[in-house]
């Protein structure tokens, strides 16, 4: 048995930075940003939150996929951003659209997440135990961000994207997932629910302001996470392509992990294909983490752009360190 994708949706807040609103609150400029990332703006929560986001996103495939709430059995929401720790995230989501037959459970895999959901998904449906699934990705990255670092906050956004997956006779693709923590330095940023104030007294926690630098902010080495990118997701490609017996020719697209426009570039070579194959949309959203290859595949389908009997690749990479690829047929 396999999962088949039946429907997709996506959701991101309406308020947007650009690169000049960003040059008014760190030193740099539109023509850097995108010449550095591809980025042109980003979409910032005000209202929303990581799970009514996640909710709406739902929302969007079951209308896409003509599948009934009560259908679903299993939520798998990846995020590392949620608003709420208890109940988790997929919970909540349970609730708001009615799933009231569903498992649900939250996944943390940063910029692989939904890859990650995607694998989890397609296992418990090869085993037999669900059939039909709902996964997201969800971010509320502007939570995270420190706004007075260059380095992080012209890069991340926020939005939720899904897809729903059902049960269909045939095999299933073969997976590629690989974690490396001795590198996990690279990315990181420490929980807020650390006794980061044992040492404080008289002073409520909500009057505290997190100075820069702060570990319970993200902090990126740039570098080190370019490197690792554009070694291991071609390799990560080329194992997968390996496992199916196909070649990057028979691929129409392969969606990435949209983190960089020059690493989509650099992959693009390394696998000698053509950058029409690597569509891209981060110069609207930036690095929504979990939700960026959510977010393009909605965008995507309803645009038309896909067709039955296309063959995708899905590569996510990033914190852990982490990476990964899915091969799909649409």
């Amino acid at each position: 048995m396999i999962g088949k994708i039946r429907g997709t949706g996506s959701f991101v807040p309406p308020r947007t930075l650009d690169n000049n609103d960003l040059s008014g609150m760190v030193e740099t400029n539109d023509a850097w940003i995108r010449e550095r990332t591809g980025v042109v703006r980003r979409h910032i929560i005000e209202e929303d939150n990581t799970v009514s986001m996640a909710v709406k996103a739902a929302r969007n495939a079951l209308e896409n996929s003509r599948i009934a709430p009560e259908e679903i059995d299993l939520i798998i929401v990846s995020t590392i951003s949620s608003n709420v720790v208890l109940p988790c995230a997929a919970c909540e989501v349970q609730k708001e659209i009615g799933a009231v037959n569903a498992t649900c459970f939250d996944l943390n895999a940063a910029c692989t997440g939904f890859v990650f959901a995607y694998n989890t998904a397609q296992a418990y449906i090869a085993g037999g135990i669900y059939k039909t699934v709902l996964i997201i990705g969800a971010e509320s990255l502007s939570n995270l961000v420190d706004w007075r670092d260059r380095g992080t906050c012209i890069l991340f956004g926020d939005g939720a994207g899904a897809a729903i997956l059902q049960t269909e006779e045939g095999e299933s693709f073969p997976v590629i997932s690989h974690s490396d923590g001795t590198k996990g330095g690279a990315l990181t940023c420490e929980s807020r629910h650390t006794k980061v104030y044992a040492n404080l007294s008289g002073i409520e926690k909500k009057d505290i302001t997190f100075a820069s630098g702060d570990p319970t902010y993200m902090h990126m080495d740039g570098q080190a996470v370019f490197k690792f990118a554009v070694r291991k997701v071609p390799e990560a490609v080329n194992e997968l392509l390996a496992a199916a017996q196909l070649e990057t020719e028979d691929i129409d697209y392969f969606l990435l992990h949209q983190a960089n426009k020059r690493i989509v570039e650099a992959v693009a070579k390394r696998l000698h294909t053509g950058i029409e194959k690597f569509p891209m949309n981060l110069d609207e959203y930036g690095n929504t983490s979990s939700a960026s290859i959510a977010i393009l595949l909605d965008e995507m389908n309803r645009s038309g752009k896909l067709i039955a009997g296309q063959k995708l690749v899905m590569t996510g990479f990033g914190a852990g360190l982490s990476w990964g690829a899915s091969l799909l047929v649409w």
